[in-house]
C-alpha cells in the first residue's frame, strides 16, 4: 500500500508553536496578539489558541480588554504572569557570589551578594551558593523550576566541566555541572520547588551575551560580539542569529587570550600581552602608575595590598571616570583603550559582527573615550574602514545573573508544557 502523507491536526500544530510563542513574549517581540499572529505567520484563531494555552500554563496573561483604534480589529495585550514560576540565577565572581530569583521576560529579583567562603574548592563554593539560593527559594511563594550558575571560567560542553579554572586554582576538568547539581539536590528547597530540580552551569561572558541579546543592548543584532572585563581578566562571546556560538566543545570566543602586545604583561595562561591582562582593571591601574609589590600585586596609596578582586574593579572604574579632569587618568585610559581597540579590530576582522557590546570596565572605558576607541577599531580593522561596526555599552546591570536565568529557562522556552510536570 502506498504511503499517504498525514496532515497534522490543528491542536498539534498549535502545541508545536508554544515554544516559539513563549520566546516571542519573553523577549518583548510580541506585546499583542496581533504581533504574535504576524511573527508566527498563523491565523488569528491559532495565535489566540496558543496564547490561551500559555495562559493556562500560568506563564502568559491575555488582556481581555482589546487595544487599538476603532478602525480594524483591536488586539489583546500579552504579558507575563507576575506571580508565575521563577528560576534561581547565581553568579560566581572572583571576590564572592550573588544569587537572585528570576521570572520570564528578563525580570530579575533583587540580587543578594555574599562573600566567598573560607574554602574556595569547588565543593565548598557550590555548597555555599546552593545554600544561599535555597534560602531565597524557600522564602518565596512562587514555584521554582530550575537553577543555573554563571562561572568566571570556560565550561566544556556537553560534559559541563571546567577545564581551566585559573581564578580559584581548581584542578583541570572539574565536574562543575555535576557538583552544582549535587549541591542543589542536597538542599531543602521547600514544597513548591520542582523535583528533581534541573540545573546548569555556563561561562559568565556567554550568559551576559545571551542576556544582552534578548533583553539589553544587543536586541535585533544578527551577529553580536560581547567583550567585557569584570573583577579580573577579559571575557567574550558571540551570538549568531539568536544562538550562542560555543564552538565544538563550548570553549569558543576566549577573546581574553588574544595577544595585543607580545612584550606585554604576563598572563596566567602562560603568554604575554593578552587582552586579558592588558585591558582589565589591574592593567588600567598599573598604567596610571599605581604602585605594586615584587609579585605584581597592586598597592593602595598607603602601601597596603589591594584586594585583587573587589577593590581593583571599583578603583579602576573610578579612575576611568576621572579621565576628563585628571591628566594621569587620561593617559592611562588612552593607553588601555588603544590596546582594547587593537583587540576589538582583530576580532572584527575575523568575526565580522554587526554590533559590539562592551561590559564591565570596558563600558567605562568607552564612556571615557567615546571617539578614541571606535577610531582605534577603525584604524586597525579591515572592514571597519568601509563598514564601521557600532560599539555600544551593555544595558543590563546584572547581565551575568540575567543570563543565568536565561539558561535555567531554556528547557521551558523550548517546551512550555514542561511547566506542568
Amino acid at each position: 500500500m502506498p504511503h499517504t502523507p498525514t496532515t497534522r491536526r490543528a491542536p498539534d500544530r498549535g502545541r508545536s508553536l508554544l515554544g516559539p510563542a513563549l520566546e516571542l513574549v519573553h523577549t518583548g517581540r510580541a506585546p499583542t496578539r496581533s504581533a504574535l499572529t504576524a511573527a508566527l505567520e498563523v491565523t488569528r484563531a491559532t495565535a489566540g489558541a496558543v496564547a490561551g494555552e500559555l495562559a493556562a500554563l500560568g506563564l502568559v496573561t491575555v488582556d481581555q480588554h482589546p487595544i487599538g483604534s476603532t478602525r480594524g480589529r483591536p488586539s489583546h495585550r500579552l504579558g507575563l504572569t507576575p506571580e508565575g514560576p521563577v528560576v534561581l540565577a547565581a553568579q560566581l565572581h572572583a571576590d564572592g557570589f550573588s544569587v537572585a530569583l528570576a521570572g520570564l521576560g528578563g525580570s530579575l529579583g533583587e540580587p543578594v551578594a555574599h562573600p566567598l567562603p573560607a574554602r574556595t574548592d569547588p565543593v565548598s563554593l557550590f555548597g555555599a551558593i546552593a545554600d544561599a539560593g535555597a534560602g531565597l527559594i524557600r522564602a518565596d511563594r512562587r514555584r521554582c523550576l530550575g537553577a543555573a550558575l554563571a562561572l568566571p571560567n570556560p565550561v566544556r560542553l556537553p560534559q559541563g566541566t571546567a577545564p581551566a579554572a585559573l581564578t580559584f586554582g581548581w584542578p583541570g576538568d572539574t565536574p562543575a555541572a555535576a557538583l552544582f547539581a549535587d549541591a542543589m539536590a542536597a538542599q531543602d528547597l521547600g514544597p513548591r520547588t520542582r523535583r528533581p530540580l534541573p540545573t546548569a552551569v555556563a561561562n559568565d561572558a556567554n550568559l551576559v551575551a545571551l542576556a544582552e541579546h534578548r533583553h539589553g543592548a544587543g536586541r535585533d543584532a544578527r551577529h553580536l560580539l560581547l567583550v567585557t572585563s569584570g573583577h579580573r581578566g577579559v571575557g567574550g562571546a558571540l551570538v549568531v542569529d539568536g544562538r550562542l556560538h560555543t564552538g565544538s566543545a563550548g570553549l569558543a570566543l576566549e577573546v581574553g587570550h588574544l595577544t595585543v602586545d607580545p612584550l606585554g604583561r604576563p598572563c596566567p595562561c602562560g603568554n604575554r600581552g593578552c587582552l586579558n591582562v592588558e585591558t582589565d582593571p589591574a592593567a588600567l591601574l598599573a598604567a596610571a602608575g599605581r604602585a605594586s609589590d615584587p609579585a605584581g600585586q597592586l598597592l593602595d596609596p598607603a602601601g597596603q595590598l589591594l584586594d585583587p578582586a573587589g577593590q581593583l574593579l571599583d578603583q579602576a572604574r573610578e579612575l576611568a571616570r576621572s579621565a576628563g579632569r585628571d591628566p594621569v587618568a587620561r593617559a592611562a585610559v588612552d593607553q588601555v583603550v588603544d590596546r582594547l581597540g587593537l583587540g576589538l579590530a582583530g576580532l572584527a576582522n575575523i568575526l565580522n559582527p554587526d554590533r559590539i557590546v562592551l561590559g564591565g570596565l570596558h563600558r567605562d572605558l568607552l564612556a571615557a573615550a567615546p571617539e578614541r576607541l571606535p577610531e582605534a577599531v577603525i584604524r586597525h580593522s579591515l572592514w571597519g574602514r568601509c563598514d564601521q561596526v557600532p560599539i555600544v555599552a551593555s544595558a543590563l546591570a546584572h547581565g551575568g545573573l540575567v543570563g543565568a536565568a536565561e539558561l535555567a529557562w531554556e528547557p521551558y522556552l523550548a517546551n512550555p508544557q514542561l511547566v506542568a510536570g
